[in-house]
C-alpha cells in the first residue's frame, strides 16, 4: 500500500491537480489586495536641458485596487475553494479504489499461487496414476479405455496449469502497474498463506454511507465551483470601481532627483456599455456547465445508492454462503 500511494501515477497525477488548484486559488485571492508597481528611468541629453523639456531621470512607484461593489472577486476565490475540495475528494476517491484494487490484485494472486501448487501435484499424480493403469494394461487387468481416460485428465490438468500460469503472470503484471513498476522489474515475495482478515465494518444505513463517499462530495464541490464561476460571469456585466495612486520623482540630473515629488490620486470608474452579447454568451456558457454539473452530481448520488444497495446485498448473500461452506468443511 505504502508503495501505491507513493509511486502510482495517477494518483500523482491527481494530487498535481491538487496543487494547481492550490495555486489558482492563491492567484485570485491576490486579486483582493492592491497591486502595487515601481519604476525607473534615466537618459542622458546633450545640451542640458533636453530639446523635449522633459526631465532625463524619473523615479516612482504606483499602486491599484479595485473596490468589491458586487462581490465578483470574493467569488472566484470560493469558486477555487470548491475546487481545491473537489480535487482533494478526487484523489481521496483514488486512493479508495487504488487500495480496493491493490487488495484485490492480491488476494487474487495469492490465490493463484495455491491453485497453480495444487495443479502441479495434480499433475504429478495423474502421470503417477497412468504408470500403474498402463502396467495393469499390460497385464491385462484394464482396458485401454482406461488409459485414454487417464491420459485425456492429465492433458486436462496441464491445460489448466497453463492457464494458471498465465492468470499468475497477468495479475503480478497488473499489480506492478499499480505499484508504479515496471512489470518486467517487479519481484514480489511469495506469501505462506492468505492474511487473516480483520472483522468487516459496520455497513449502517444506505444514506450515512452515501454521505461518506468521496465521489459524491467531489462532485458537489465542483457543482458549487460551477455556480460561483456563474455568479462571476454575470457580475463581470456590472460597473467597477477602481482607486490609483501614483508618486514619482523627476529631475534632469541626478543630483536634483529627490528634491521634489509628484503625487496623483484618481478613480476609475469602467462599466460595460456595448460588447455584443459577449458578456451574455459567457453567462449562458457558465449556466450551461453548472447544469452538466448539477446532472452529474444527480448521476453520482444515482450511482452511490446502486452500488451500496448492491454491496449490502452482496455482504447478506456472502455472509449465509461462508456459513454454507463451513457446514460443509465440518461435514
Amino acid at each position: 500500500m505504502d508503495s501505491a500511494f507513493a509511486n502510482n501515477m495517477d494518483l500523482n497525477n491527481l494530487y498535481q491537480q491538487i496543487v494547481a488548484a492550490e495555486a489558482v486559488r492563491t492567484s485570485e485571492s491576490t486579486f483582493l489586495l492592491p497591486d502595487i508597481d515601481a519604476g525607473a528611468q534615466t537618459a542622458i541629453s546633450r545640451p542640458e536641458p533636453d530639446f523635449a523639456g522633459g526631465e532625463n531621470t524619473q523615479l516612482g512607484a504606483s499602486a491599484s485596487y479595485e473596490v468589491v461593489l458586487w462581490g465578483r472577486i470574493r467569488a472566484g476565490v470560493q469558486a477555487a475553494d470548491f475546487r481545491i475540495r473537489g480535487n482533494y475528494y478526487d484523489y481521496k476517491a483514488a486512493a479508495m479504489t487504488l487500495s480496493a484494487n491493490v487488495t484485490r490484485l492480491w488476494f487474487r494472486l495469492l490465490v493463484i499461487q495455491d491453485q497453480l501448487e495444487l495443479i502441479n501435484q495434480q499433475v504429478a499424480t495423474n502421470r503417477e496414476v497412468i504408470k500403474l493403469i498402463k502396467a495393469r494394461f499390460g497385464a491385462g487387468q484394464v482396458k485401454g479405455v482406461d488409459v485414454l481416460r487417464q491420459e485425456q485428465l492429465l492433458e486436462q490438468s496441464k491445460s489448466l496449469k497453463y492457464q494458471f500460469e498465465a492468470d499468475l503472470a497477468q495479475t503480478r503484471n497488473q499489480l506492478a502497474v499499480l505499484l508504479g513498476q515496471a512489470p518486467q522489474n517487479f519481484d514480489l515475495p511469495k506469501a505462506d498463506s492468505l492474511p487473516t482478515m480483520p472483522p468487516p465494518p459496520a455497513a449502517g444505513m444506505p444514506l450515512d454511507l452515501i454521505r461518506r463517499r468521496p465521489d459524491v462530495q467531489r462532485d458537489y464541490n465542483f457543482l458549487m465551483a460551477s455556480d460561483r464561476d456563474m455568479a462571476v460571469a454575470v457580475r463581470n456585466k456590472f460597473p467597477r470601481l477602481s482607486l490609483n495612486l501614483s508618486t514619482q520623482a523627476r529631475s534632469n540630473n541626478y543630483n536634483e532627483l529627490f528634491s521634489g515629488w509628484a503625487y496623483t490620486l484618481g478613480a476609475d470608474i469602467f462599466a460595460p456599455l456595448l460588447y455584443w452579447g459577449r458578456l451574455r454568451a459567457e453567462v449562458d456558457r457558465t449556466e450551461a456547465v453548472k447544469k452538466q454539473q448539477l446532472y452529474t452530481y444527480g448521476q453520482t448520488v444515482l450511482n452511490a445508492f446502486r452500488e451500496v444497495e448492491s454491496a449490502l446485498i452482496n455482504e447478506e448473500r456472502q455472509n449465509k454462503q461462508i456459513e454454507v461452506l463451513r457446514r460443509r468443511l465440518e461435514m
